[in-house]
């Protein structure tokens, strides 16, 4: 499928699975699906702000959300009610399945923060990756999410993303 035209909507929804079970589902606009990136824009879906300490997300906030079906993260976009950029939220996922009407990616527990002006790169949630149990459970898994972190973060730091998202 290429682009939509700007006349055509198409909606999905997004389900993140966690552990097995559904931890979010919203509502997305689908911008592109090429059959190996789905890109969507969904609005903040959760009640109320969260704070991170290193950005806030909340009401009026946009999101444009990278998928992959061949690889091991999600990259979202981050943008103000207002337009101005926030950063790029970067999910470690199995690759993205979409099954008709919804668009299903199972998170992983690793995370990347990218800021807006590129200084500041965090890891986020090694510990609740390492204590998820995955490298047991399913080592194959495990050590694709750890190589997905180690790509982005590479892809941050060395200004990959703007080819990355192109």
């Amino acid at each position: 499928m290429s682009a939509l035209s700007p006349e055509t909507t198409e909606t999905l929804e997004v389900v993140l699975l966690k552990a097995g079970r559904t931890k979010i589902r919203y509502p997305a606009d689908v911008v592109r699906d090429d059959g190996t990136r789905v890109t969507v824009t969904a609005a903040w879906a959760s009640p109320g702000v969260r704070d991170f300490g290193f950005v806030r997300f909340g009401p009026g906030d946009t999101f444009t959300e990278h998928y992959w079906r061949d690889r091991w993260y999600a990259v979202k976009e981050v943008r103000t009610g207002g337009g101005t950029l926030k950063g790029w939220y970067c999910d470690v996922t199995r690759p993205a399945v979409r099954e008709g009407g919804e668009l299903v990616v199972e998170d992983l527990d690793l995370d990347l923060w990218v800021s807006a002006d590129g200084r500041d790169v965090l890891r986020l949630d090694e510990d609740e990756f390492a204590e998820s149990g995955l490298a047991e459970s399913d080592p194959h898994a495990a050590a694709a999410a750890l190589r997905a972190l180690d790509d982005l973060e590479l892809l941050a730091r060395t200004e990959g993303f703007a080819r990355l998202l192109a």
